[in-house]
């Protein structure tokens, strides 16, 4: 295999990884949205405290979680389309997702082996057209 495959493939695997965190934060903010109404049935008047307190770090966590994962996607798109940014966006990204256990770590360990091969350096630096 060519290592524009494999970072096609490293691609893919990025895209995933960030879809999956915005379809967590989906879910965590479709989730975070019924709990008010749940609260409010359940305890009336008492829960008018805690549903502000829930809704700020229901806010926070969907933030936090968009911005961990919307960079996954967007190198994804970037290393599957071979634009010079994404290799270094790609070094930056395997190196905070080392501690991501245990896919976080298996991708970046793969990421390093395809981005810092000399091959595909010069995949990076091309400006012909690139291998389908």
């Amino acid at each position: 295999m060519n290592m524009a495959t494999h970072v096609r493939i490293l691609a893919w695997f990025n895209i995933v990884i960030g879809g999956l965190g915005v379809l967590a934060a989906c879910i965590t903010f479709a989730g975070a949205s019924a709990l008010p109404a749940i609260l409010a049935a359940v305890a009336h008047e008492a829960a008018e405290i805690p549903i502000g307190v829930i809704q700020i770090v229901v806010t926070f966590i969907v933030g936090m979680i968009l911005v961990l994962s919307l960079p996954s996607l967007i190198l994804g798109f970037g290393l599957y389309h071979f634009r010079p940014w994404a290799r270094i966006l790609g070094l930056v990204l395997a190196a905070i997702n080392l501690l991501n256990l245990p896919f976080g770590t298996v991708v970046s360990l793969y990421a390093f082996w395809v981005l810092l091969k000399p091959e595909t350096e010069e995949l990076f630096r091309e400006t012909a057209v690139r291998p389908a």
